[in-house]
C-alpha cells in the first residue's frame, strides 16, 4: 500500500467480532485467559491492548520500523528512549532542541548519571569531536524547536554508527509524511503524537519506533516495565487523527509557507525561520532529505519585548497557547512558554531571544491568518 491508504488502513482492523470498519476502543484493564496460560493474546492494558496495538502497527508502517510503542505523552516517549541507556553513558543532543528535552536530559544527567553534551550539529564535524568512548546516542531535532534548524540526518547516522551509538530524531515537527529518518539511516524515532500526527488539540501522546526488531523488543519491554503506555481512548483519537494526516500536512504547509513569504517582507520582522524560504540556510539539506517542509514558521519581532507582547495580545485568531501540529494556528513566546524550562545560557547559546515568536500554522483561511497577523504586528503604520 501507498503512504495515504498505510494510514487509513494499518491495523485498523482488530474487530473480529462484529467486523467494524473503525477500530473499536477496548477500554479495559485486563482480559480474560482463555485457560491457565492461554490467553487471546492480552493479558494487560499496561502491557498490551488492541486499540494500542492498532495505533502502533499503523506509527511504525508509515515509519517504516519494525516495532512502535505508543506512549501516555511525548515525554514519555523520551523518557522511555533514554532508559535504553545506562548510567555513566554519554549522549550528544542538538543544542537548541526543545525545552522539556532539555528539561528531562538533565534530570536524567542528575538522578542517573547520563552523561550530556549539547552540540551545534548543523556541522557534522562537531559532532565528530564531541564523540567519547562512553558515547551511546546521539539525539538529533531536525527542524530544531523553535528556530527551525535543519540538520543532515544522513551524515549525523553515519557519524553516530561508525561509533558505535544509536542516532535518535525526534520527527513531530514534520511527520512520516514530510521526513522519513530511516531511510536516511538513523536507528529510533520519537514522536509526540499529541501534535500532528493526532492534529486537533485534543489528546496527549507519545511513540517511540525502532528500525531494529531486537532495538524495538527492548523498548516494548521498557514501556510495560515503566507503565508508559497511553490509555485505549487517547489512542483511539491518535489512531483517528492520522487518518487525515496527509491532506493536513498539505494545507499546513501551503498555509505556512504564505506565511513566511509574508513575515520575510514585513518592515517589523528582522528573521524568518522557514526551511521552505530559499534564503533559509539550510534550505538546501532540507530540500534534499525532506519531500515537504512542514507548518511551522518562527520569526524575530523587530523591537523590544514591549513589541512582542503588543502582538502576543493583539491576535485574534491566533491562539496564545502552548503546543503545535493542531487545526487551529497558534502563537507562542518559547523564552517565557515552551522553552521557559530551558537552561538559560543553553537558550541564549542556542539563539533564542525575548524577540523569538513561533507560530503553529493552521488550516485557517490563510488570509484570515496574515490579517490578524497584520493588525497585531506593532508600528506598520
Amino acid at each position: 500500500m501507498r503512504f495515504q491508504t498505510k494510514a487509513i488502513h494499518t491495523g485498523v482492523n482488530k474487530d473480529a467480532a462484529y467486523n467494524s470498519v473503525m477500530t473499536p476502543i477496548y477500554q479495559t484493564s485486563t482480559f480474560r485467559f482463555e485457560d491457565i496460560g492461554t490467553t487471546k493474546g492480552y493479558d494487560y492494558t499496561r502491557t498490551s491492548n488492541p486499540t494500542r496495538k492498532a495505533l502502533e502497527e499503523n506509527i511504525a508502517a508509515l515509519e517504516g520500523g519494525a516495532g512502535a510503542v505508543a506512549v501516555a505523552t511525548g515525554m514519555a516517549a523520551i523518557a522511555t528512549t533514554l532508559h535504553l541507556f545506562k548510567s555513566g553513558d554519554h549522549v550528544i543532543v542538538t543544542h537548541d532542541c526543545y525545552g522539556g528535552t532539555d528539561r528531562i536530559m538533565r534530570t536524567y544527567q542528575e538522578q542517573f548519571n547520563i552523561q550530556l553534551s549539547y552540540v551545534n550539529m548543523q556541522d557534522p564535524a562537531n559532532l565528530k569531536k564531541a564523540l567519547r568512548p562512553e558515547t551511546k546516542g546521539v539525539w538529533i531535532e531536525t527542524p530544531s524547536n523553535p528556530l527551525l534548524n535543519v540538520l543532515d540526518i544522513r551524515a549525523l547516522a553515519e557519524i553516530a554508527r561508525a561509533h558505535g551509538a544509536l542516532s535518535i530524531v525526534d520527527n513531530t515537527f514534520l511527520t512520516p509524511v514530510n521526513q522519513r529518518p530511516f531511510d536516511l539511516g538513523a536507528d529510533v524515532i520519537v514522536h509526540s503524537t499529541t501534535k500532528y500526527l493526532n492534529g486537533h488539540s485534543d489528546v496527549v501522546g507519545g511513540a517511540v519506533v525502532a528500525k531494529d526488531q531486537k532495538v524495538a523488543e527492548r523498548i516494548a519491554y521498557l514501556c510495560n516495565a515503566l507503565g508508559q503506555g497511553q490509555a485505549p481512548f487517547d489512542a483511539w483519537l491518535v489512531l483517528r487523527g492520522i487518518k487525515t494526516l496527509v491532506p493536513r500536512m498539505a494545507l499546513h504547509e501551503t498555509n505556512a509557507r504564505a506565511i513566511a513569504e509574508y513575515l520575510a517582507k514585513h518592515p517589523r520582522v528582522s528573521t524568518v525561520y522557514y526551511p521552505g524560504l530559499a534564503t533559509h540556510p539550510h534550505h538546501a539539506t532540507a530540500k534534499a532529505q525532506q519531500t515537504g517542509f512542514g507548518g511551522m514558521v518562527s520569526f524575530e519581532v523587530r523591537g523590544t519585548i514591549d513589541d512582542v507582547n503588543r502582538l502576543l495580545r493583539g491576535v485574534k485568531v491566533f491562539a496564545l497557547a502552548e503546543s503545535l501540529g493542531g487545526v487551529e494556528s497558534l502563537i507562542d513566546h518559547p523564552q517565557t512558554m515552551t522553552h521557559a524550562s530551558m537552561d538559560p545560557a543553553l537558550r541564549a547559546e542556542a539563539g533564542i531571544t525575548d524577540t523569538t515568536i513561533r507560530l503553529s500554522i493552521g488550516l485557517e483561511d490563510v488570509q484570515d491568518l496574515i490579517e490578524d497577523l497584520e493588525q497585531a504586528l506593532p508600528g506598520r503604520h
